[in-house]
């Protein structure tokens, strides 16, 4: 390899570092903080460089002040695919969120270690069982695969910028954050109404039988009933996980599609 192939190809390289780092920022799995900065840099730049080697190698990008614009395209393309598997992973926090609230466990909250932020107590919960259920499916598998695909999709001399003019990008991911939210009220709905009726039967009973504490037997009632609920319904999480993640690599493939074309 020659001083001017090599010259040609760094710039190209970058990119496709760019667009694969971006990714790992904001994809689950890959971007907890328990993963270490280092791990990801190294994956990125292993990765950078099967997808360098595999079809990156013909190719010359312009290096002037354009070449900015280039950087922040891929890095934006590797944020759009990291934010849909982000956002349906959110989703079940949110589900959680809606549980705690009215089981009573809003006020203690957890620290989430995919963001290091505080979360939910049965979020986190859930988060932690849909985690271990998209490891056993080999998800994060599937995740390498969509960032490798998709300069079939989307190569690097790809036209973003002009695809996001005509609003369909942003309405596509209106939607995605619609139907996401929507997933969350649905897996959160039986525990939802069950503690909802216990607090109308709870209402009935401060009503009829007045020297009855609620305050006092309210709260463990709803823990008892809340929990109990949870254990019920934990064989069915499996197959609510599992359409997730299916919706999950439907958007990614859709979000592909918007931006780039079929190869």
């Amino acid at each position: 390899m020659n001083m001017e192939t090599l010259l040609q190809s760094i710039p190209v390289f970058l990119l496709i570092f760019c667009r694969i780092s971006a990714f790992f920022v904001v994809v689950p799995v890959f971007s907890s903080q328990s993963v270490p900065p280092t791990f990801k840099i190294g994956l990125s730049f292993f990765v950078a460089m099967v997808v360098f080697s595999s079809g990156g190698t013909g190719i010359t990008v312009p290096q002037d002040l354009t070449y900015i614009l280039l950087i922040a395209r891929e890095v934006l393309i590797g944020l759009l695919l990291g934010f849909i598997g982000y956002l349906m992973f959110m989703a079940i926090q949110t589900a959680g969120s809606f549980i705690d609230i009215q089981i009573g466990f809003g006020i203690a909250n957890v620290i989430d270690p995919m963001t290091g932020a505080s979360a939910p107590i049965i979020g986190n919960f859930k988060y932690m069982i849909a985690l271990l259920m998209f490891l056993s499916m080999n998800g994060h598998h599937y995740l390498l695969d969509a960032i490798v695909y998709s300069y079939k999709w989307v190569p690097i001399d790809n036209d973003l910028f002009i695809k996001m003019i005509d609003g369909s990008l942003s309405e596509f991911f209106v939607r995605t954050f619609a139907q996401s939210f929507i997933l969350a009220f649905q897996m959160s709905a039986p525990l939802v109404t069950a503690l909802f009726l216990t607090d109308v039967g709870l209402a009935f009973l401060a009503r009829t039988a007045p020297q009855y504490n609620v305050f006092v037997i309210g709260v463990p009632l709803k823990i008892i009933v809340g929990l109990a609920l949870l254990l019920i319904l934990m064989p069915g999480l499996a197959m609510l996980f599992q359409n997730l993640f299916d919706i999950m690599f439907e958007s990614m493939h859709n979000v592909l599609g918007l931006i780039g074309k079929s190869p």
